[in-house]
């Protein structure tokens, strides 16, 4: 941490800039949790890109490995030494209890037309979550989807009875673990680095994960049976240290904020069919795959096992969390009707 801090163009840490430093143009680091070419990826050099062409400033982008794993990161930004992050609500539920809203399974929609309309527009997410995020000295600056989550594993599954038995990776998110236990699987928190070989010396017999992800990190040669259960979109959010921004001019807070809503909408347009491109590549890499799409009646037998992940989170987190489920709900009815009137 303190080489990082060292390095600063500016000389200053990335929590209190100077005024010249802003005027002459600030070094700032961003880091996310996947590969090259992935959607965080995308987004952050989308957003570096906006930054560089419309100020003095420059972005230096940090990707997954580079400087830990997801906690590292977090705790960087927490600190100022990062001055942007991009991590999803699976590790930031540590912090924010809430976030974890987005693992109750068959909440948000999996189709791309009806989640764009809803991140667009939800009082939720553009509403409330950014003073949950504040309190925790984190600046939210954008959320938005990378695609439904798919699960593989070690053989083809299609009831909660078939995942008896399977260890299931898991991020550290009691209420992903909670939706695994309700699935008849039995849920393992494991680091992101160590799922790979878990899953070849079969420590664990499956994981879940957006099919862009799958296929950068190449999973499916390890685990190759792919299971589209409807049941997630995989959701990750943008953030700065709150210290750091409001420290901002005025001109280069909107600058940030500009620089934001050019990549989220880039991504917007991004995600929609990188799931079946993805996949196509898959097929394309290995005949061992399979893929298996369940049938509505089948994703019932899922779906009826969700009330208890539902009251697991209102368990712990309260009046504020169930005040927030019940906007969600009522966000994503106003996107379904947007969605059937296009």
């Amino acid at each position: 941490m303190a080489a990082l801090a060292a390095c600063s163009d500016s000389g200053n840490d990335g929590a209190n800039p100077s005024a010249n430093a802003e005027h002459e143009g600030q070094n700032w680091r961003y880091a996310h949790e996947e590969y090259e070419g992935d959607v965080q990826d995308v987004f952050a050099f989308k957003f570096k890109e906006y930054i560089e062409e419309h100020s003095p400033n420059t972005v230096q982008i940090h990707r997954f490995g580079e400087l830990g794993e997801s906690d590292d990161i977090m705790e960087l930004t927490q600190a100022g030494v990062l001055q942007f992050v991009n991590q999803s609500p699976g590790f930031t539920g540590s912090l924010i209890p809430e976030a974890q809203i987005f693992f109750i399974p068959y909440l948000l929609p999996v189709g791309d037309d009806k989640i764009v309309s809803f991140f667009k527009d939800s009082k939720a997410i553009n509403e409330m979550f950014p003073s949950l995020y504040a309190e925790q000295g984190l600046e939210l600056l954008a959320m938005y989807p990378e695609g439904e989550v798919v699960v593989t594993a070690d053989e083809k599954v299609t009831s909660p009875e078939e995942f008896k038995g399977k260890n299931i990776r898991v991020m550290t998110n009691p209420l992903l673990s909670e939706t695994y236990s309700a699935f008849g699987a039995t849920p393992t928190p494991l680091p992101w680095g160590e799922v790979y070989g878990a899953l070849q010396t079969n420590i664990i017999q499956g994981q879940e994960n957006p099919i862009f992800w799958i296929q950068s990190a190449r999973l499916y040669e390890v685990s190759p049976n792919l299971i589209f259960t409807g049941h997630s979109q995989f959701v990750t959010a943008m953030m700065a240290n709150q210290t750091f921004y409001n420290e901002l001019s005025d001109e280069n807070k909107k600058l940030v904020q500009d620089a934001t809503a050019y990549a989220r909408q880039y991504i917007f347009d991004y995600v929609p069919g990188l799931g079946d491109k993805m996949l196509k590549k898959i097929k394309e890499d290995s005949d061992k795959v399979t893929v298996t799409r369940l049938s509505e009646a089948q994703r019932e037998a899922f779906r009826e096992r969700a009330p208890q992940v539902e009251a697991k989170f209102i368990k712990m987190t309260g009046e504020r969390g169930e005040e927030l489920l019940n906007q969600f709900k009522s966000d994503l009815a106003e996107a379904e009707k947007s969605s059937s009137k296009e």
